[in-house]
């Protein structure tokens, strides 16, 4: 096999990269090896997205271990989420991933987990499988793995289906639209099993994402949604990226909802459910769900963002759940592990128990605690930046962390901004205490003063 001797795919979490420059089935054959040769497991489930490019580079992967003599049991299609599933539920050693989640069609990338669906990344083992791939340097193997193919989708529709009562489930209409990504076949799965009426959007899979990258982080993405709402009159909607591991709220007037909230709603649901647990959140904006724990007399803790820090957190504190703002939602009886569908399942179940709207169940959060949403900036020198934001209000802050990037609070408001872990961004979040002129405010004062230090 060629050697390679730098392999830009490789990220912080996972790997990202263009299709063939960057990952190719030579590439993803490596990969295999290495991840084979690092970890030395038995048996490694393995699935794909979507992508028109996932099931050659899932077969070169599959090859790459089998040869490293690693059994393997191939899930198929899927999305993430069903590999974090898989992995335990088939109690293999690890799993394999195949997905770009939203980057554009012509990437794809792999994410990895351990036994019981541990996170590998950077710190913990990514980068070795990225020094033996790009070395090439391979022990052999005398005997050669199998491969079997393995239905999940039964036992995982059981498994969603436990973190909800049906009996109090209500009959509502819900949008779903997957973006031509692959949390359509879910939906299908455990419609049967819920009294809901789905009107289903861009639901075919289609790698070559006729109606745009799933991402609904992008508000030109949203408008589709917003729309299949409002004809249908639905009491809210659901949107997926592409390997469904985040899923996106539209009230019952087709408004987006930040994901910020929608942490609060399911940490008070969780809450009710089993007092006095732990609940971690993400140090971008974390008033609303530090006074929603507190109030619900839980334990809150803040982690670093990024799936990996926070699946680190909740297994070492056993927490409850976990919520990010950019819509990752982690669940102790899910293998800590942050799931796509899970949430609007909890979401749906709030509704039919308080006959309230999803608007009406955020109205007092966006209220209280309006926030700037995730603002990110291209900046030629991010340390820089960061290190004169710190110098201007360091003196005036109430208090100052440096969690992840700088977060600062005052009496009325607070900020933070960070460097992107997986993108060359500077990303801002700004709120304040149910101030929106103050909000409107200091988050243009803040990229201002970005602005002003680029060009100095």
């Amino acid at each position: 096999m060629p050697t390679f001797q730098d392999l830009t795919c490789f990220k912080t979490y996972d790997i990202r990269g263009i299709v063939p420059s960057e990952l190719n089935p030579e590439v993803a054959y490596n990969i295999g090896k290495a991840y084979a040769q690092a970890f030395s497991p038995k048996t490694v489930v393995i699935g794909n997205d979507i992508r028109l490019s996932g099931p050659e580079l899932s077969a070169a992967l599959s090859s790459g271990l089998r040869d490293s003599g690693v059994n393997i049991i191939n899930i198929g299609e899927c999305g993430t989420e069903e590999i974090y599933f898989a992995v335990p539920h088939l109690e293999a050693d690890g799993g394999i991933c195949i997905t770009a989640s939203h980057n554009p069609a012509n990437y794809n990338g792999m994410k990895f987990v351990g036994k019981g669906s541990t996170p590998i990344s950077a710190d913990n083992g990514l980068l070795e499988i990225k020094r033996l791939a790009e070395l090439g340097l391979f022990s052999t193997s005398l005997l050669k793995g199998t491969e079997s193919q393995q239905d999940i989708s039964e036992a995982y529709t059981a498994k969603l289906m436990s973190f909800v009562n049906v009996d109090k489930l209500k009959p509502l209409t819900i949008v779903a639209n997957p973006g031509n990504g692959g949390a359509g076949a879910v939906i299908n799965n455990i419609e049967p099993h819920l009294p809901y009426s789905f009107k289903k959007i861009n639901f075919t899979p289609d790698g070559n994402f006729p109606n745009g990258v799933p991402n609904p982080l992008l508000p030109e993405n949203r408008q589709s949604t917003h729309d299949a709402v409002i004809q249908h009159q639905a009491d809210f909607g659901i949107a997926w990226d592409g390997d469904f591991d985040r899923c996106f709220f539209f009230d019952e007037k087709g408004q987006f909802i930040e994901g910020y909230y929608i942490v609060s709603l399911i940490a008070q649901m969780m809450l009710v459910k089993q007092p006095g647990e732990k609940i971690i959140y993400d140090p971008r904006l974390y008033w609303a769900t530090l006074d929603t724990v507190n109030k619900a007399n839980g334990q809150a803790i803040v982690s670093k963002t990024g799936h990996a820090f926070i699946k680190q957190t909740m297994r070492k504190e056993d927490a409850l759940y976990g919520g990010e703002m950019s819509a990752h939602h982690y669940f102790r009886d899910f293998y800590y592990c942050d799931n796509g569908n899970i949430p609007w399942l909890l979401i749906a179940e709030l509704i039919s128990v308080t006959g309230e709207t999803l608007s009406q169940l955020v109205a007092n959060l966006t209220a209280d605690y309006p926030c700037s949403g995730e603002i990110n900036l291209t900046v030629k020198d991010s340390e820089q930046v960061l290190q004169q934001l710190n110098k201007h209000y360091q003196n005036k802050a109430n208090s100052v962390d440096y969690i992840d990037g700088i977060g600062m609070n005052f009496e009325s408001w607070r900020f933070n901004v960070r460097n992107s872990n997986t993108e060359p961004l500077l990303r801002v979040n700004v709120e304040t205490r149910g101030d929106k002129g103050l909000l409107s405010l200091k988050t243009t004062e803040i990229i201002h003063m970005i602005n002003q230090y680029q060009s100095d």
